[in-house]
């Protein structure tokens, strides 16, 4: 196998395969050029289906249990309210950028998520959407910064307040975040040596959750002829204008991969997950909040509660243990049984309209190879994620059709995408998993693969 010169990554948060292998081919040139003269095929991402931690299961061939963060935000310890957040610390793991520096490689890495606070590399390092401003320090090396402000001006991280009904003003962010951050590939492609190219973009993410709805004929809050029922395609035409400009960039030497951590699709509703465990008798509260209010926010009346559950795209459920909370509830030889019970009451919630829900409920140390950090007892997925878990308490019903953190109209989907362009592979590929992305890399350089990894090389 002819080893190429250099390897050009570019990480497409969310880019969904049916849009672009089906509906949208023939929309998306530089893509579907890829597609035709290489290789292509659905990802299949880690549990749970989210930015944080995919794309550090991507880039370490680890899994979120390995990696011991499940979200963006994790149970810091077995008390009821420490949060530790994702960043940057917390991944233990080399990345391939680690493992290409080690090797002499030089690297370079733009946007990729959970790389804030960043850490030295053999090359340079441009931080992720976690970064708090552009006041931080969020690059490597730290002069970095100011070559950044004279090439594309204020920086965008990310898309303010996207959950919101100002539809054109997080268009227009959307827009402005995507051109500089590629301005800024460009130009670190054409100034700085590199081996190794890596860059993120979180729009696509963005878009879908602020425009699902105007693009989906079945999605229930879609209106036809609207005027943002393009907008989605648009701006994939647009990325696709990117990608096809940077590849160019990058030489005809260079293997090229084309990722993304998850997929989207409609979003019907919300499970009003602490609701029904109060209904259930498995939560209990001090005084019942008059209107919907964070769970964070009110008063658990630990003695007297077995479960809560935590609120996002997925649900996440803990249990109260004797021995294991600082109030538990449950003894420890029946939190087996009672685990496996409450995973048939879960599965069997059915929809505002009586129908059964395709749930899956899963116990973290049955899909991930160890369980650090603290794990959620069970990870939940309403109907196959077409709804997600509410971690509010005080509605009315058990379903909403409004999101308690602001307008979204998509959820994550199970797979993401992978093209790659690389002279001995070619064709559509079957059963690829987000782990076998580091373990081609390294093959593609001729280095060895960690027998940690998980993954495979793909053929």
């Amino acid at each position: 196998m002819r080893r190429p010169s250099r390897v050009l990554v570019i990480g497409l948060d969310c880019l969904t395969p049916q849009l672009v292998f089906d509906q949208w081919r023939g929309e998306l040139p530089h893509l579907s050029r890829l597609m035709a003269r290489g290789l292509w095929g659905r990802l299949k991402t880690t549990v749970p289906p989210i930015t944080v931690p995919a794309w550090m299961s991507m880039m370490t061939g680890r899994d979120p249990g390995e990696l011991g963060f499940y979200g963006f935000r994790n149970r810091a310890d077995h008390s009821y309210h420490k949060l530790a957040y994702a960043t940057s610390a917390l991944v233990q793991e080399p990345t391939v950028w680690d493992l290409l520096s080690r090797a002499g490689k030089h690297v370079v890495i733009l946007g990729v998520p959970q790389t804030y606070p960043p850490k030295p590399v053999n090359g340079c390092l441009v931080s992720c959407f976690l970064t708090p401003d552009t006041n931080a320090q969020y690059t490597y090396p730290a002069e970095l910064k100011e070559e950044i402000r004279a090439v594309v001006g204020d920086y965008v991280l990310d898309v303010h307040d996207f959950r919101t009904d100002d539809k054109q003003r997080i268009l227009d962010q959307i827009y402005d975040m995507t051109a500089k951050r590629f301005r800024l590939a460009r130009h670190l492609m054409q100034t700085k040596p590199w081996d190794f190219f890596m860059v993120h973009e979180i729009g696509i993410d963005r878009i879908h959750h602020g425009f699902w709805k105007y693009m989906d004929a079945t999605h229930p809050k879609h209106e036809p002829g609207n005027p943002y029922q393009d907008a989605i395609l648009r701006y994939y035409q647009f990325v696709d204008q990117q990608v096809g400009e940077l590849i160019a960039l990058s030489g005809d030497e260079t293997a090229v991969l084309i990722v993304s951590d998850h997929g989207a699709k409609r979003m019907l509703g919300g499970i009003c997950f602490n609701d029904w465990l109060i209904r259930q008798g498995y939560l209990r509260l001090k005084t019942m909040p008059s209107q919907p209010t964070p769970l964070e926010k009110l008063e658990v009346d630990w003695t007297k509660t077995r479960v809560w559950g935590a609120g996002g795209y997925y649900g996440r459920v803990f249990l109260n243990v004797k021995g294991r909370e600082p109030q538990g509830l449950i003894e420890p030889s029946e939190s087996e049984a009672f685990r496996d019970r409450l995973i048939r009451e879960i599965e069997a919630i059915p929809d505002h309209a009586g129908r059964r829900l395709a749930t899956h409920v899963y116990k973290p140390e049955q899909i991930y190879r160890a369980c650090r950090g603290v794990a959620p007892d069970l990870i939940i997925y309403f109907d196959d994620l077409e709804w997600r878990s509410v971690g509010s308490v005080g509605y009315d019903s058990l379903y909403t059709f409004d999101n308690d953190t602001g307008p979204d109209d998509a959820n994550h989907a199970q797979h993401g995408i992978c093209v790659m362009r690389d002279s001995d592979r070619q064709g559509c590929r079957e059963n690829l998993t987000i782990y076998d992305i580091a373990p081609t890399i390294l093959d593609l350089f001729g280095l060895p693969i960690p027998a940690a990894m998980q993954g495979r090389v793909i053929a």
